[in-house]
């Protein structure tokens, strides 16, 4: 076949499907956007990046996200006439609009998204968080007109893949029957237990597997990923475990929710408000580490805390899992759908503040359970969540069944 992947910011979440459809013989080429950097398992080519829409109000997503599907379209164009480049399969994220005019370029080719999430109103991510978010019809209507290119990417599909139940729930009944469950997949030949895993620290400390270390990695530091509730968890983690090192990961920005109305960020929020009340000898914050400094983290971690509203599940769960971690989780919706509470982890009311802070002491101080949840917590993903056992080749065979009719 000829297969098309779209994606702003290639590979994306298709960095292993492109290379292995590649590998078994179809033409493979990606449309990316002119300013992305990253690189490509394939021959990929660039669409011009769209500049801010001078749209405000209710239509401003909708606007942007049209403007760059109309930009992608272009670069289509371009690559049907002046390359006679016809795909047999286009495979793109419909979060960003790239798919939304495809269809008028080829007709003919199948068209298959990545459904990440909807967003919805009610029991998901809108009017989660009291303190910070207003439950209010301005809210609800915002997160309507922000679906907008969602349900209408999903309804120009011919079909679409999304990595968890909960996320592919997220669309109503009648979208969601086109929605296949296939997560992206964890290579856990790489991402394993190792007992010999080291960190060192920017200020020279060297943090080995088994030291009493407490990780947290989002990618940006917010409440959305309970950084809030993470950090007010701490004082009196470093109070009952005086020899605990807490090693945090994420950027000080936002990347899904919004910045504190008073400014700044909420990371700069959160030492203001608990002030002395934080040892931060011990608390090292890393920004944005490399890959192998990452998993390093989680494979030298005690106790990994992970925390989310409602929303899209984060690759590092199931990397820490993978890895063996000892996972300390909020009880929300996406993430029960991985941990069973004293089965693969421990699972604790998001934002109750002293069950985090004792199931946080409890797993340093060695929970007696410890081995079993870790050997639990990698079987969970070994067995369902495997790059090469399970995942990708089942999106293969989803891929490929849209092959044309000989």
């Amino acid at each position: 076949m000829k297969i098309l992947f779209i994606h702003q910011n290639f590979p994306g979440q298709f960095p292993h499907l492109a290379l292995a459809l590649a590998g078994r013989g179809h033409q493979v080429l990606a449309l990316t956007d002119e300013k992305n950097q990253r690189p490509s398992p394939v021959t990929t080519l660039r669409y011009k990046t769209p500049d801010p829409v001078a749209v405000n109000g209710l239509g401003r997503s909708y606007a942007g996200h049209a403007e760059r599907g109309y930009l992608a379209a272009r670069g289509a164009r371009a690559l049907r006439d002046r390359h006679g480049f016809t795909p047999d399969v286009i495979i793109g994220h419909s979060g960003w609009g790239e798919t939304l005019f495809l269809r008028e370029i080829w007709p003919d080719a199948k068209l298959l998204a990545y459904a990440e999430l909807l967003y919805r109103t009610r029991g998901h991510d809108v009017g989660f968080d009291p303190e910070l978010q207003q439950d209010s019809d301005e809210a609800r209507i915002l997160a309507i007109a922000r679906s907008a290119h969602l349900i209408q990417g999903i309804v120009q599909a011919d079909a679409a893949i999304a990595p968890t139940r909960y996320q592919a729930d997220s669309f109503p009944p009648e979208l969601r029957a086109k929605i296949t469950v296939i997560h992206d997949g964890i290579d856990t030949v790489r991402v394993c237990p190792d007992p010999q895993a080291s960190l060192a620290l920017p200020g020279g400390q060297a943090l080995h597997a088994g030291d009493e270390v407490l990780s947290y990695v989002s990618r940006s530091l917010e409440p959305y990923r309970g950084f809030h509730i993470f950090l007010r968890a701490l004082p009196d983690v470093l109070a009952a475990r005086p020899q605990a090192q807490v090693v945090i990961v994420g950027a000080e920005g936002v990347s899904y929710g919004n910045a504190p109305k008073d400014g700044g960020t909420w990371k700069a929020r959160m030492l203001a408000e608990l002030g002395d009340r934080l040892d931060l000898s011990r608390i090292h914050f890393l920004g944005r580490v490399a890959y192998d400094d990452y998993l390093s983290l989680i494979q030298v971690a005690r106790v990994h805390c992970y925390l989310t509203y409602p929303f899209v599940l984060s690759w590092s769960l199931t990397e820490a899992m993978a890895a063996g971690g000892y996972v300390v989780a909020s009880d929300t919706e996406p993430v029960r759908e991985l941990i069973r509470d004293g089965e693969n982890g421990r699972l604790v009311p998001f934002f109750d503040v002293p069950a985090l802070s004792a199931a946080l002491i409890a797993g340093l101080a060695g929970d007696p359970d410890a081995d079993r949840l870790r050997q639990a917590a990698r079987q969970t993903i070994t067995e369902g969540y495997d790059l090469h056992r399970h995942s990708l080749p089942r999106q293969i065979e989803w891929v490929e069944s849209f092959a044309p009719m000989v």
